[in-house]
């Protein structure tokens, strides 16, 4: 017996959302009463089985699908493998936990089956009738400022970029994918810079809801990768994003590298100052690779003790070569310049920095997040 097609497939990028999972689909097939639907929950391997939970509706339902991501992570990339994942006409993303008002599904579905020519449908807090609930001050001061930033790289007079509950055309979305960085939690940004040409957009305005079950994940490292897409929309056909976020690192490294080499030349004098050189140096490689783990390679980063520990002893063999000319360089030029160990001490590093990036690339990373990911 032939079924009516596929009218709307629904998004649901969850990490820890198990409580949520019955609820959001129950929400979904009242919103899109009278439709065809579907709902795929894309979870990045939730420790609490949220997977699970949405395979068993599964079962029962055959409109709920289920992705469970191993050894990847991220909001952007979640809702890019759920949104290719579908044979819909129309694609919509919307939190896993409650907060979207799923009631505007059907108007966003209306909007663009009515109007050809349109390219998405943005649920907005910030247009004429929305809102963001009993937000307090600050988180809407940082709501604002973030806002602020993003029309430093968007094509288009957005009222809410920031938005991430949203309907798009899903030829369009697969069409913009090889585009898309990836990066960060707001896939929408991600979509309206990535497009060549200017997109066209209808906002619907809806009241962001309070969060029921669970717990928010907006925390330090989600407010950098925000920081993080903008850049590389910015910049990033200039310094990859990677490189300037290890080169950043190193500069901090520099700090510690320095701030460990200037008590010993103090207390020993300039005799100790090879000594010296070598122990700031592993006190910055360790303290970067740390920061690298848990930043530049989040997409990959290392778990656990038994793993950490042999990203460590890589990081440090691969690095191996840049210590040896790190410190190769900066003894070669303090003997020639006793006064101004300093700068040859930042030679060194210098030196060090461009094959430490290239080579922890590869081996430390590289190596153990295909290990994860096989």
């Amino acid at each position: 017996m032939n079924q009516p097609p596929l009218e709307v497939a629904v998004v649901i990028p969850v990490f820890n959302e198990r409580g949520n999972v019955a609820d959001m689909v129950e929400r979904i097939d009242a919103a899109l009463a009278g439709r065809r639907w579907e709902a795929i929950f894309v979870d990045d391997d939730s420790p609490d089985d949220t997977a699970e939970a949405a395979r068993a509706l599964a079962r029962a339902d055959p409109r709920v699908r289920v992705i469970q991501r191993i050894g990847r992570r991220g909001l952007s990339t979640a809702c890019i493998e759920g949104m290719c994942a579908t044979a819909a006409p129309l694609v919509a993303v919307i939190d896993g936990d409650g907060q979207h008002d799923e009631t505007l599904l059907p108007r966003m579905a209306a909007a663009l089956e009515a109007d050809p020519g349109l390219d998405l449908a943005i649920g907005s807090r910030f247009t004429s009738g929305g809102g963001t609930g009993d937000w307090d001050r600050d988180r809407v001061a940082k709501s604002a400022f973030a806002t602020r930033l993003s029309r430093h790289v968007l094509k288009a007079d957005l009222s809410d970029p920031m938005s991430g509950f949203f309907m798009i055309r899903s030829k369009l979305l697969r069409d913009l994918v090889p585009r898309l960085s990836g990066i960060g939690f707001k896939i929408l940004l991600d979509v309206m810079t990535a497009a060549p040409r200017p997109l066209r957009f209808v906002e619907l305005p809806y009241v962001f809801r309070t969060r029921e079950v669970g717990e928010s994940k907006l925390d330090h490292v989600v407010a950098m990768e925000y920081l993080i897409a903008l850049y590389d929309r910015m910049f990033g056909r200039f310094v990859p994003v990677r490189f300037a976020m290890f080169g950043a690192i190193g500069a901090l490294g520099v700090g510690v590298h320095m701030g460990v080499l200037t008590p010993i030349i103090a207390l020993g004098g300039e005799a100790a100052f090879v000594p010296g050189q070598v122990v700031a140096t592993l006190v910055a490689m360790t303290f970067n690779f740390f920061l690298n783990n848990a930043l530049t390679y989040r997409d990959r980063r290392l778990k656990g003790a038994r793993e950490l520990a042999g990203g460590l002893l890589s990081f440090a063999l691969v690095c191996s070569v840049g210590l040896a000319a790190n410190v190769g360089v900066a003894t070669y030029l303090h003997q020639g310049q006793s006064n101004y160990w300093a700068v040859s001490a930042l030679a060194g590093i210098v030196v060090g920095a461009v094959w430490n990036f290239a080579l922890s690339s590869r081996f430390t990373w590289g190596r153990y997040g295909r290990r994860r990911n096989a």
